[in-house]
Parts: C-alpha cells; sequence; structure tokens
C-alpha cells in the first residue's frame, strides 16, 4: 500500500506523458501515475461519509472494518495480471476508501482519552506512524520483492499487518464516550443534524483557518514529493556532475535520498513540534497556532534557498530540504490538536474528515499537476536547454514557499481567534452535557 502511494514521485514531465499516451494508448509510467489521483479523490469522497458515521456510531468497530477492508483489497490487488489494469486503478480507490476510515476517526478516539499536554503527545504519537509508516514501506516492500523475486510480494506482506492491526484494536482499544476527557468523565450523548454541524464548523473561524494552512503544507508536500526528486537531477546535469537520462523510466538515488529526508524530518518535526508547543503553553494560551505560524514562515525561508543554492550544491541543497521540511512538518500534531480544543466532540470527526477533504482538494490533489504544468509552459521555448529545463522547474516550485507563507498566515488568523473558539467550545459542551444529564434523570 506504502509504496504505491508513492510511486507518484516517479520523475515525468505532463507533457512527455501526453505524448506518450497518444503514442501507445496506455504507457505504464502513466498507469502508474494514475494511483495517487484515484486515492487522493476516493479518500477525499469517503471521507466526509465516514466522518458522520464517526460521531454517530461505534468507532473502533467502523475504524477497524476499514482496516480490514484495505488489507483485503491491497492482498486480492497482488494476484491482479497485467491485463486488467483499470482492476489494479480500481484497487488503489477502494483503498483509498479504507484509509480514510481511520483517518478520520482514530484521531477523535485519542482526543476522547486524554486532554491538554497529554493529548499533544498522544496525537504526535499517532502522527509519527506517517513518516514513520513511509520509510519502512519502502524498506519492507523492497525486501519482500527481493527475497521472493517477484515485486507482486510487495502488496502480500503490508495486509497481514494491517489486519493484524485492526485485530488487535478489536480487542484491546476502547472506544470512549464523546466528551468523557473534555467533561472530566461526564459524556455528551445530545446529537445534533449534520447540516447543524457543517453550519457550525464553517462558523468555526479557527477551524477555518487551520484548515486552509493544512491545505498549504498539502500542497507544498504533494509537489515536492513528485518534482523535487527530478529537480536535483536536472541540478547535476547542469552542474556536469551527471548525464541526462533518455531511457522511459530513469533511476536515480535522489528519490530515495529524498524519501529518507522526508522520513526524518517527518519525525523530527512532530517530535519537536509537540515538545515546543508543551513549553511555549507555559508562556501564552496561543501556543499551538503561534508555534504552527512561526514553524511555517521559518520552512518558507529554507525552501526558497533550496532553489537558490541548488545550481552550486546539492549538498547545500538537502540541507535546505532538511531543515525546510522539519519546520514543515511541525504542525502535523498540533493542527488536529487545535481541532480538538475549538470543535466539540460530538462533531470531531465530521471536522476531522472535512479538514483532509479540504487538504487534498486545495492541497496536493493538484499541486504536483499545476507545478507540472507551469514548468511545461515555462520550457517551451528553450525545450533543447538543460539550463533552462532546470530554473524552469525551479520557477515553478517556487510557487511552494508562497502557499507555505500563505498558510502561515492563516495560523496568525487562527491564533487571533483560537481563545474565542476555545472558549465557545467548552460552554457549547458543558450545555450538552446539562442537556444529557437532564434527559437521563427523565428517563
Amino acid at each position: 500500500m506504502t509504496i504505491l502511494r508513492h510511486i507518484h514521485k516517479i520523475p515525468c514531465t505532463l507533457t512527455t506523458m501526453c505524448h506518450k499516451v497518444i503514442k501507445t494508448q496506455i504507457s505504464m509510467l502513466c498507469f502508474f501515475l494514475l494511483f495517487p489521483t484515484v486515492f487522493i479523490c476516493s479518500f477525499m469522497v469517503a471521507a466526509p461519509i465516514f466522518g458522520y458515521l464517526g460521531d454517530r456510531f461505534n468507532r473502533k468497530v467502523i475504524l477497524s472494518c476499514g482496516i480490514f477492508f484495505w488489507s483485503i483489497v491491497t492482498l486480492l490487488s497482488s494476484f491482479i495480471g497485467k491485463e486488467y489494469y483499470w482492476l489494479f486503478v480500481l484497487s488503489r480507490g477502494l483503498v483509498g476508501i479504507g484509509e480514510s476510515s481511520y483517518s478520520s476517526i482514530s484521531p477523535t478516539i485519542i482526543g476522547d482519552l486524554f486532554t491538554n499536554n497529554s493529548r499533544t503527545m498522544m496525537l504526535s504519537v499517532f502522527y509519527l506512524a506517517i513518516p514513520l509508516g513511509s520509510g519502512l514501506g519502502y524498506i519492507l516492500g523492497a525486501s519482500a520483492k527481493v527475497a521472493a523475486g517477484d515485486w507482486h510480494w510487495a502488496l502480500r506482506v503490508s495486509p497481514l499487518l494491517g489486519m493484524t492491526a485492526g485485530t488487535l484494536i478489536l480487542l484491546f482499544v476502547p472506544d470512549p464516550k464523546r466528551g468523557s476527557a473534555d467533561q472530566m468523565g461526564g459524556r455528551i450523548r445530545t446529537r445534533t443534524s449534520w447540516l447543524c454541524d457543517m453550519k457550525a464548523l464553517a462558523k468555526n473561524r479557527s477551524y477555518v483557518f487551520s484548515s486552509l494552512a493544512s491545505a498549504a503544507v498539502s500542497f507544498a508536500t504533494g509537489a515536492f514529493g513528485m518534482w523535487i526528486p527530478l529537480y536535483l537531477v536536472r541540478a547535476q546535469i547542469v552542474q556536469k556532475t551527471a548525464e541526462a537520462c533518455t531511457k522511459e523510466i530513469c533511476s536515480s538515488t535522489d528519490s530515495l535520498i529524498f524519501g529518507a529526508i522526508t522520513c526524518v524530518t517527518g519525525l523530527l518535526g512532530v517530535v519537536i513540534g509537540a515538545a515546543t508547543t508543551r513549553l511555549c503553553r507555559q508562556k501564552t494560551e496561543r501556543a499551538d497556532p503561534l508555534v504552527c505560524a512561526v514553524s511555517m514562515l521559518g520552512s518558507a525561508i529554507f525552501i526558497c534557498l533550496i532553489f537558490v543554492v541548488a545550481k552550486k550544491s546539492i549538498v547545500g541543497a538537502y540541507v535546505c530540504i532538511f531543515i525546510g521540511e522539519t519546520l514543515l512538518f511541525l504542525n502535523w500534531a498540533i493542527t488536529a490538536d487545535i481541532l480538538m480544543f475549538v470543535v466539540i466532540p460530538t462533531r470531531r470527526a465530521t471536522a476531522v474528515a472535512f479538514q483532509s477533504f479540504t487538504s487534498h482538494l486545495l492541497g496536493d490533489a493538484g499541486s504536483p499537476y499545476l507545478i507540472g504544468l507551469i514548468s511545461d509552459a515555462l520550457q517551451q521555448s528553450y525545450t533543447t536547454s538543460a539550463l533552462w529545463r532546470f530554473l524552469s522547474l525551479g520557477y515553478a516550485l517556487m510557487l511552494c514557499p508562497f502557499i507555505i507563507v500563505l498558510g502561515g498566515m492563516f495560523f496568525l488568523a487562527t491564533a487571533l481567534f483560537f481563545l474565542d473558539d476555545r472558549d465557545k467550545s467548552y460552554i457549547l459542551q458543558e450545555k450538552y452535557r446539562k442537556r444529557t444529564t437532564k434527559m437521563h434523570k427523565m428517563t
């Protein structure tokens, strides 16, 4: 599963893709590049549905069913022959549906088990699984392929681990009452309609601004995953330390190095973000959005430096990538924690789901293709120039730091309204709790 989610890192411009499709009807490269698009689209469509279900039904059962579903689909997809490529593409969409279940629901269970600094720490542990899973996915998938001599086995190991995780969740993970942690043992049973929930979320300024900021992070990471390895390859060609590749799919260590850096920076970012927020909460109650804002603005600086130093030094570019991504990933767990503070427990699954929907829709669902289109448009007049191919992609990628700065501004806006929205959430929780207690006494 993780291997296929990262296949979109294969370097290829949109123009080249279109030419190959015209020549061969459907090339293998275009086939693989369908995966992230189908996955993200299905994830976006399914997330609001699971958000609705997660606020109203047993979350542990929904969570486990989603894990079992994607595990079985992934396992079955390893037996699909190449003549049925459309089934393989369809399986990626079904995996997206399964993943959207636990992505929407898991943070809400953590939110009802812990509160304050404990919740921040536990959410950080949860989000550590993103870079850790990516790195282990590369290693496990590659090892299984080499050991079996067949790439299909890369799709047969992770489903077994997924089913094991689903079983452990069913047996050992509790499904706490919504609002139990926030109300110190109390619980909220009162639920409102989906339309009422959506109206309340739309009026929640901290939620709206933090969701837009999260989309900015997703925009940058999606574009980087697709294009930074190719950008570094072109930089080496300009430096004359590497030769241009004329094959259909070129092998390069830059993708592996970038993947390793992303895994490490993801781990560091989550840990540093949790520690920094915990420390800053002693100074200000607005620590969560302020830490996110400062880290994103700092990240924009180092990401801009990538395009300054890459022409002269690949090592320098990697250093800038490392620092920039670490700062960018600081807000992964903190953004989820902000949501827990400003959204009442009975709306959190819906809130998480629509935050994911927004992040993908405005972020990585389109950013790789937008950067590719801009780069192709810029290099049309000088298609034979290696220097201009390098510069055009760099100019296109310069859109990312501007989007990151915009995300930092959204987090600053979140800081303005954070305390007010948090207090409103507490007041509403208390109102619903009293209503629940009154109804319980009447029955």
